[in-house]
């Protein structure tokens, strides 16, 4: 089959978004996200509740993305799916539903790192966006990872370094709770961040390896601080909320930009991408951009949609996977935890 009539189907269930996607030849042709609303009343991921909701969605999700490629299940080349790291519960639904659509349709089935997607998210062809060159440093930055990967090539990635607690993303979320801000709490943060003074308040950065990360207790210094303040004054998350959330944002932006520092210096490569759903935070790409004029780096900030959880990016995955016949068994088994 010639690359122009290859179409790839990806399927995405790792945690809480549905998602399906078709691409042809690095062009997206549809890119569908269902995001479930339950979660938001339990102030964070229900795995149980997300697995039933996936089930639910899989379905409508695969018929609207074959639907806006406008394209005929039939003419799929291959289907590529999330394998893993996510929850098991939920993984399960697309691998099995990858699995089966693959076999009646006899046609490849392609596994995919999540984690890996979220890297060569890079490579989908996006107009006025330069992808970028080998070897390149990628930051992933997620709800439930924060990584420096050194790309050599599509399929040749090393973690250089890592969080050894928590994700940059928990560490958003959780201190939103802290603040009574609703879940998903990081981009109101964000937002509130875009209003305060980045420097009204102080938070200390934590102490690891160069370019290792810790975010546990940053979160306990916020609650500390925040307990301390409104046991003075019961108003004073209300009336410093914008101060707090730019103050708390610039030390987590400027501890990432540290660790990137360090890694640049140590391996020497100053070609930069980044990506997860935190890679959707202003205040991470205002800080790209300007390192691109203070050090001279070339950085690749993807769009939006790409930056979450999407199907484009497992799709994108599985063309190149597909190009280089590296095809899935249909015993293939999800995997909860599973390395870059």
């Amino acid at each position: 089959m010639t690359e122009k009539n290859c179409y790839i189907l990806g399927i995405e269930s790792s945690c809480d978004d549905t998602a399906a996607a078709v691409i042809n030849n690095g062009v997206v042709l549809s890119n569908v996200v269902a995001t479930q609303q339950i979660h938001e009343e339990y102030g964070g991921v229900v795995p149980e509740l997300a697995s039933r909701a996936h089930q639910q969605n899989i379905v409508p999700v695969v018929h609207q993305a074959l639907r806006k490629a406008n394209i005929d299940k039939k003419q799929l080349s291959a289907i590529a799916f999330t394998r893993g790291p996510g929850l098991m519960g939920s993984l399960l639904v697309g691998t099995s539903f990858s699995k089966s659509l693959a076999m009646g349709l006899g046609i490849p089935l392609i596994d995919v790192n999540h984690m890996q997607a979220h890297i060569l998210a890079h490579f989908i062809k996006v107009e006025e966006q330069n992808t970028p060159n080998f070897p390149f440093l990628a930051l992933t930055i997620s709800g439930g990872h924060t990584q420096i990967v050194k790309v050599t090539d599509y399929f040749d990635m090393e973690i250089i370094g890592q969080t050894i607690d928590d994700a940059v993303g928990e560490a958003f979320d959780k201190s939103a709770k802290i603040l009574g801000l609703p879940y998903p709490g990081g981009p109101l943060i964000d937002k509130y961040a875009q209003q305060g003074d980045p420097k009204k308040f102080k938070f200390t950065k934590p102490k690891v390896q160069p370019m290792d990360f810790s975010f546990s207790g940053l979160k306990t210094a916020v609650l500390y601080f925040v307990e301390k303040e409104v046991d003075k004054n019961a108003d004073f998350i209300s009336e410093n909320i914008e101060d707090i959330c730019a103050s708390l944002q610039f030390t987590i932006v400027d501890y990432l930009m540290d660790k990137l520092k360090n890694a640049v210096k140590h391996t020497g490569i100053t070609e930069i991408a980044i990506g997860g759903g935190v890679s959707a935070n202003s205040g991470i790409r205002n800080a790209l951009k300007e390192a691109e004029t203070k050090y001279g780096w070339t950085t690749h900030i993807p769009k939006f949609e790409y930056c979450t959880d999407n199907a484009a990016m497992i799709a994108i995955v599985g063309e190149l996977k597909y190009k280089q016949q590296r095809f899935a068994k249909n015993d293939v088994l999800a995997q909860a935890r599973m390395k870059l």
